[in-house]
Formats: C-alpha cells, structure tokens, sequence
C-alpha cells in the first residue's frame, strides 16, 4: 500500500466520523426542539442547529470527496462499494432533509412530533452499521 492511499483513508475517516457526529446529533437537537415551548429556548435551539449544520456540511462534503478520491484512484469494485455508494446516497438526501427540517423550525413551521425525531434519528446509526459491515466484510 502506498503511503498516499494509507493517507488518503485515514483523511476519509476523520471526515467520516465528523460527519457522522453531526448527522447523529442534529435530529437530537430536532427532538430537544420539538419538546419545548418556550420560544427563547426554541430561539437558542434553532440558533444551534444551524451552526452545526453549517459546521458539519463541508465535513460530509469531504467525506464524500476523498472517498470518490480513493475510489477513482485506487480502483475499488465489486457490488459491496455499489451497495455503500447507494447507502452514501441516502446518507446525503438525509443530510439534506435535515437541512430542511432546521429551516422548518427556525421558521416556527414544525410538523413533527419528538417522538417522529427519535426515529428518524435512528436512520444514520443504521446506515453506519451497514457501511462498516459492507467495507469491512465485502460480503459481496
């Protein structure tokens, strides 16, 4: 292995598991959220979720970046990297969902109960398990 692709991998994970950090505490923050009435918490909270967003969107944007780097440069195939290609894909649209719940609550537009933001954050946990499982395992 060359040492460019032993840096490259570790570079994805650390932008990986930053991105995922995010993506597992923001709908926490959609669950404190849609728990409270009081509009100054509320205020506080929309003001939180916004800079995370912010913070963890160029981290996904990299995560994703360097590992279309290693897959380019590096070769990978076979239906495992399909299947986390595909996983990857839903892990965007959820990223991007999320950005659209954040403008809903500091819009004061909430639909959505905590007990809907206690599923729905459970969906990276189960991506996270997959992905790891495809990468590590290549069951296919």
């Amino acid at each position: 292995m060359s040492g460019n692709y032993l840096w490259l991998k570790a570079l994805h994970i650390i932008f990986v598991v930053s991105w995922f950090a995010g993506l597992f505490y923001l709908p926490r923050l959609f669950v404190n959220h849609a728990m409270i009435d009081d509009p100054a918490t509320q205020q506080r909270l929309a003001l939180m979720e916004q800079k995370l967003y912010r913070f963890m969107t160029p981290l996904g944007i990299l995560a994703v970046l360097f590992g279309f780097w290693l897959w380019f440069g590096f070769g990978f195939s076979g239906g495992w990297l399909h299947a986390k290609l595909t996983l990857v894909t839903v892990l965007i649209g959820y990223h991007l969902y999320c950005g659209k719940l954040m403008r809903d609550f500091a819009a004061g537009k909430n639909q959505r109960s905590h007990v809907w933001y206690r599923f729905f954050n459970e969906l990276p946990v189960l991506v996270l398990f997959a992905v790891v499982i495809l990468v590590v395992v290549k069951p296919f």
